[in-house]
């Protein structure tokens, strides 16, 4: 389903009758597949690739040109919780956004989880099955449960400027 959603020019979606499109905004070229859902507020940019099963919860900014495998997950609550104290249910003011980033050219491995509050910075790359539960450097690989640093991107124009590739 497709609701009040602003959708740039040339935006794939596989399966329009298989994902939730609400109050997102999203950029030009970007693809979408199936069983994905994106909640009000988010932003995805322009040429972005958001594979299926995809959860793009509000608070949630995606720059230009990133890459969403299979299964990755975002939370948007530091201190999530279905009651209160007084055990009475927690409506939609009883809770406080926290907003995550992904910058431009990122790639997120399948079935992995960014927790809220992060910064994934520009060509960084989060392995498989990753929990992000800090900020990652520009560039940097990360990978495990916490993710850590285990190694660098060798084909982000930084680096390949340091090689003498770039002029």
């Amino acid at each position: 389903m497709i609701v009040g959603s602003a959708l740039g020019r040339d935006v794939v979606i596989q399966h329009p009758e298989l994902v939730n499109l609400y109050g997102c905004d999203v950029g030009d070229e970007t693809r979408i597949g199936t069983f994905v859902e994106i909640q009000k507020g988010a932003v995805v940019g322009e040429r972005c690739k958001i594979s299926s099963h995809c959860f793009i919860c509000e608070g949630v900014t995606i720059e230009d040109g990133v890459f969403l495998g299979h299964g990755v997950m975002f939370t948007n609550d530091l201190y999530p919780r279905a009651v209160g104290v007084d055990g009475e249910l927690k409506g939609k003011d009883d809770w406080t956004l926290t907003r995550t980033l992904v910058c431009r050219n990122a790639s997120i491995g399948s079935n992995s989880t960014i927790l809220a509050g992060v910064t994934i910075g520009e060509y960084a790359l989060v392995g498989a099955g990753a929990v992000v539960t800090r900020s990652v450097p520009p560039g940097a690989v990360v990978a495990g449960v916490p993710a850590r640093i285990v190694g660098q991107v060798t084909d982000m124009p930084v680096a390949r400027k340091r090689r003498g590739a770039l002029s």
